[in-house]
């Protein structure tokens, strides 16, 4: 059987998985059949990257379907199928099998369906297509869950209106390509053209809107903390990185080598994003707000990779260059397991205790010891902590880094260094809030009573997790195997030699293998040094005072320092008000907020704009036909005017 039979196969199980779920009185065996064509599809695709090959139609300008896999739709069909197969067998445990589930898990398969349909795409209609539908049945999906909270219909409208403006950027770059006929990189653009930068700025901004890019992210940390928790590591883990499909497909695969100036661009993005995502993340209060945060954490860290990857190609050092773009994918790939695995770990947490407000949380890692366990270890990876596979990929990241200031001319060397120091930055806030999450969420002791057994996980859930939590390990200790041939698809064809860990020219190794024996060592030593032995519980001295889980570590208590530290730049506001009575002080309330600066200087301004035009225009629909008789006649008169002086021939 050929891969495109495979795949159109597996793609055929998929969609009868998901008509199924109209019809069958329960939800386990559509979402199996669908979790099978899921595995098909990542199966064809893995050996599609794998080898090299490709299946179906080729690319083309006209507008007609066309579909087709090559090795990087083929690395991303895999990366799709890796969270998808798992998201569908926890889904299993965790919808019921009420109408409202069974109508999300219908649309789940149309959302999957959708994907698959932008990465196989080979013409501009299809590709367009598909990127509208990934784009509105999420949102549909979170409406069924949502039908009757008004907030979440409101976010749902931002993420519409925000995905849609910016996403124009979309459309503007594939209908510019398609009638240069440079889709498919059959024509190729001058460097420095004004076509070029028309679709390099297009593409940046349409696609940085829906990755979720700073300063167009603001519809992510309101669309994917309220969707179901399956709905939001699909979002997060895969809708997301389809964009990164398309920036490099458009940036560095079909519009030829770009100005020097665009690179900068890209990389300056990308440390925003990094730098500011993390930040932010670390302030947050709910479980996947704070997750959502840490994606555009991580998207900004993908796109510090292409950035190199552009100024790398642009100073002719192509083989850097090519590990430059494989630590982009291998990071894409990376984030999209250990945030679909948090995410998850997450639902299973609300499911369980019924909120996530980390205040209220605690114990799980005792309570929930699966669970709990395979999100410690996603919390390490997206952590960037060795032998996992987010320190490999980063590592990978700051290499070439450090070799663009080495490579790079003057101006991209300086660019470098500083995306570099910012890179560090994000890497040790990123520590110091996960450190954050552990602590509060996993550690400790519970902030609530137990539930009934009947809130358990599933074993479906369990194993989802854990095959995630498999996939952290595995790709942090061999890492070359992937890393190498992701390096080697950049469209210079440039072989890659492979190899089990990470071995780069220049610069040396990364001996994942060695830290993982090292550190196993270490576990087992101090385990037999422990023996049976257990610490003795004992009250916290709390100055005589009654113990009460309101005086344990809150979330605002751990990030407090930080936020005094940057509170000239972070800018935020607090409020106290005192109850007495008799002039004695009964009670004490303290809230407290911490403005996003994008939101409250850039789009709350243009919103307030955009409200007084609307305003204004509104007047003028009087519903007085002589009124509008006249607005004709002042047109006609304009047009006849613009005849006589010239302007229209």
């Amino acid at each position: 059987m050929s891969f495109g039979a495979l795949v159109g196969i597996s793609i055929a199980v998929l969609g009868l998985g998901g008509i199924s779920g109209f019809y069958l009185p329960f939800l386990r065996l559509p979402l199996s059949i669908q979790a099978l064509g899921s595995f098909g599809i990542g199966v064809a695709g893995l050996a599609i990257f794998a080898t090299g090959s490709s299946t179906g139609a080729s690319f083309t300008n006209a507008f007609h379907p066309r579909f087709g896999v090559d090795p990087l739709s083929g690395l991303f069909l895999a990366m799709l199928s890796i969270v998808a197969t798992p998201v569908l067998i926890f889904s299993k445990g965790y919808y019921d099998s009420s109408i409202r589930s069974r109508a999300i898990v219908v649309m789940n398969c149309a959302f999957i369906l959708a994907l698959i349909m932008v990465i196989c795409a080979r013409d501009p209609v299809s590709l367009l297509g598909g990127w509208e539908l990934m784009t509105v049945i999420p949102a549909a999906m979170i409406l069924v869950a949502h039908d009757r909270e008004a907030k979440a219909r409101r976010s749902v409208w931002v993420y519409l209106g925000v995905t849609h403006i910016g996403g124009a950027g979309t459309w503007i770059a594939i209908l510019l390509m398609a009638h240069a006929g440079a889709i498919g990189g059959h024509v190729v653009m001058q460097s420095g053209s004004a076509l070029q930068i028309a679709v390099a700025l297009a593409a940046l901004v349409g696609l940085g809107t829906k990755a979720g890019l700073m300063p167009f992210h603001i519809w992510l940390p309101r669309a994917h903390p309220i969707a179901p928790a399956p709905v939001s590591a699909l979002m997060s883990g895969v809708m997301i990185k389809i964009s990164i499909y398309l920036l490099i497909r458009i940036l560095i695969d079909w519009i030829g080598p770009l100005p020097t100036w665009i690179g900068i661009l890209v990389l300056a993005l990308g440390a925003l994003s990094s730098v500011a995502g993390v930040t932010y993340a670390i302030f947050e209060h709910e479980l996947k707000r704070l997750l959502a945060m840490h994606s555009i954490e991580n998207i900004g860290i993908i796109t510090l990779g292409i950035g190199a990857c552009l100024l790398l190609r642009s100073n002719s050092e192509m083989l850097w260059a090519s590990f430059a773009l494989g630590a982009a994918l291998f990071h894409s790939m990376n984030h999209a397991i250990f945030k679909s695995l948090l995410f998850m770990g997450a639902g299973t947490f609300e499911r369980y205790i019924g909120a996530l407000n980390i205040d209220h949380l605690g114990g799980l890692l005792r309570r929930l010891p699966i669970a709990g366990g395979c999100f410690l270890v996603g919390s390490m990876a997206i952590a960037g902590l060795p032998p996992l596979n987010g320190f490999a990929s980063e590592w990978l990241t700051i290499q070439s880094l450090v070799h663009l200031s080495r490579f790079g001319s003057f101006i991209d060397s300086i660019s470098g260094a500083i995306a570099l120091a910012l890179l560090a930055t994000t890497a040790a806030l990123a520590v110091f809030c996960f450190v954050k999450v552990i602590g509060l969420v996993l550690l400790g002791s519970a902030r609530t009573h137990d539930p009934p057994a009947s809130r358990l996980p599933s074993r479906s859930m369990d194993i989802s997790v854990g095959f995630l939590a498999l996939c952290c390990v595995i790709l942090g200790a061999i890492p070359g195997v992937v890393f190498t041939r992701m390096a080697s698809i950049a469209p210079w064809n440039l072989e890659v030699r492979s190899r089990l860990e990470l071995h780069l020219p220049t610069t040396g190794s990364l001996p994942t293998l060695w830290i993982v024996g090292v550190l196993a060592c270490l576990t087992a030593i101090f385990l037999l040094l422990r023996g049976h032995s257990s610490a003795e519980l004992a009250p916290t001295w709390i100055c005589g005072q009654d113990q009460s889980p309101r005086l344990r570590w809150t979330s605002a208590g751990f990030s407090k320092p930080l936020k005094m530290t940057l509170e000239t730049i972070l800018r935020p506001t607090r409020e106290i008000a005192f109850s007495e009575r008799g002039s004695i002080t009964q009670k004490v309330a303290y809230s407290g907020h911490l403005p996003h600066h994008f939101e409250t200087h850039i789009y709350a301004p243009i919103h307030r704009l955009m409200l007084a035009v609307a305003n204004t225009m509104r007047r003028m629909q009087s519903g007085s036909l002589s009124t509008y008789v006249f607005y004709l006649i002042g047109l006609v008169l304009a047009a006849l005017l613009a005849v006589h002086v010239g302007l229209v021939r």
